[in-house]
């Protein structure tokens, strides 16, 4: 994907932020949003500003009556074309084919409570989805980085990380105890994914670095966050159960 018209594509979305200031003035939270815990990369205002900006599709979509297996199927087929894209180099696409994922995964939740269709079903369905789109897009990010061994390290740690952090909160609500908290949840990864692939060939070439290099110092940032997310996860539950079990 040529690198210009990438950088046109991010300046336009990042021009509707001024539209939203102005617009979302006196205007309460997106509900979902306002439940959902501050992060450090993402807070309310960011969230909503996302939900904004997608809103019109998300009614177009519920109109049609699209249902929300659609995305979460496509959801991962972009994970896995994103993959594609890391190995062969095309790290804007890349990060488009992320961030489009990332909408597929907020479309499918919104548009099942929109339409009433919300079940263990779908819930299942989304979750594993989702870790199979991780999974094929780190899989194409090792291939590509695996030249650079702290990359490749990286990128493992990265992926095992994401892992962890879906595995840790899953069994602590199957055992009783909910932790949805951490600095590294799936959306700030894909952000931060995302973006670095976005603008990896224009600041790797003006810093002289080597293609993939700010992608990689990105996947080292996901790495250790998310670790660090699924020991925070881990702890918390830990204690929860103990202090349970001791009662």
């Amino acid at each position: 994907m040529n690198q210009t018209i990438s950088l046109a594509l991010v300046g336009l979305l990042l021009l509707t932020l001024p539209v939203y200031a102005v617009v979302s003035r006196g205007r309460p939270l997106d509900p979902e949003v306002a439940r959902r815990p501050k992060t450090i990369l993402l807070g309310h205002w960011i969230r909503d500003w996302i939900m904004w900006v997608i809103g019109p599709m998300e009614r177009g979509f519920v109109r049609l009556g699209l249902s929300p297996d659609v995305f979460n199927f496509l959801g991962a087929l972009l994970g896995l074309g994103a993959g594609v894209a890391f190995a062969t180099g095309d790290f804007a696409l890349a990060g488009w084919l992320v961030l489009l994922g990332g909408a597929a995964d907020i479309f499918d939740g919104r548009i099942a409570r929109a339409r009433g269709l919300v079940n263990t079903y779908g819930e299942f369905l989304d979750s594993t989805l989702d870790r199979f789109a991780e999974t094929f897009a780190y899989t194409g990010l090792a291939i590509r980085l695996a030249h650079t061994p702290w990359m490749a390290l990286a990128t493992i740690l990265a992926l095992g990380g994401s892992m962890l952090v879906s595995y840790t909160r899953a069994k602590g609500e199957a055992l009783g105890v909910s932790c949805k908290g951490g600095i590294m949840q799936r959306a700030e990864r894909l952000v931060l994914l995302a973006l670095a692939a976005l603008l990896d060939a224009s600041v790797s070439a003006r810093s002289g670095w080597q293609p993939g290099t700010l992608l990689g110092f990105a996947v080292a940032v996901i790495a250790v966050g998310s670790l660090g997310t699924a020991m925070y996860r881990t702890a918390y539950i830990a204690r929860g159960l103990k202090a349970r079990s001791s009662r």
